[in-house]
């Protein structure tokens, strides 16, 4: 299924963390996987890249592939000793209009992809070069950020992390994550009016083993 941009628009509005509990808590890279500067943020169609560890041959082939929007999606087997992605790469990814990237591996240049305003996920930093020399795959299922990720998923970033979304469910899971986003705007409101969550989300009453016997126990 190709993704629209009227379908990538909608998902881009919500937050990462509330698309991953849409779909069942499914589709989550590790904790780690973090923006490389805060405001960093990215919503759309995967082309996925499989690298040889320490060898970034195949992002620069895997631009040819790219159209407008294209997030890269990137496993470098998990090696974090070599900056993979700079700024030379950024530049020769918005003039094809890639709209960000994710990578398991590390990155360099932050300061720079702050300033040109490419948004990068990755699980480091490292100042040392990569290596041209060793093909790997594109556009092939991969495993990246320990998620299975394929061709054409939906991937979304943002301050928590990221999240992927199978390219044929994003129609459901955004009508369920805007529905989870309504629902919680009603549980904050009861907050604001004075109840209390144990009494909305009917959780357990304390139990008199939880209770201390400190100044402040009852």
């Amino acid at each position: 299924m190709k993704l629209d941009e009227a379908i990538l628009t909608s998902l881009s509005a919500l937050p990462a963390a509330t698309v991953h509990e849409a779909q069942g808590q499914r589709g989550a890279m590790v904790h780690d996987m973090r923006p490389v500067y805060p405001t960093a943020r990215l919503c759309g169609a995967a082309v996925t890249v499989s690298c040889a560890p320490g060898d970034n041959l195949t992002i620069h082939q895997a631009l040819t592939f790219c159209r407008p929007g294209s997030i890269l999606v990137v496993s470098m087997g998990g090696h974090l000793e070599g900056g993979c992605f700079g700024e030379i790469l950024a530049v020769a990814a918005m003039e094809r209009g890639v709209a960000g990237l994710v990578c398991d591996g590390s990155v360099r240049d932050v300061a720079r992809l702050e300033e040109l305003g490419f948004p990068v996920f990755s699980r480091g930093v490292s100042m040392k070069g990569t290596s041209k020399v060793k093909p790997g795959a594109i556009n092939v299922p991969i495993i990246c950020g320990g998620t299975w990720v394929s061709p054409g998923d939906a991937v979304l970033g943002d301050a928590d992390g990221v999240v992927v979304v199978p390219a044929e469910e994003v129609p459901s899971v955004i009508k369920a994550a805007q529905a989870k986003e309504d629902a919680e705007r009603g549980i904050m409101e009861r907050i604001r009016a004075g109840e209390l969550t144990v009494d909305i989300l009917d959780l357990p009453s304390v139990a008199p083993t939880q209770l201390g016997e400190g100044r402040n126990s009852a």
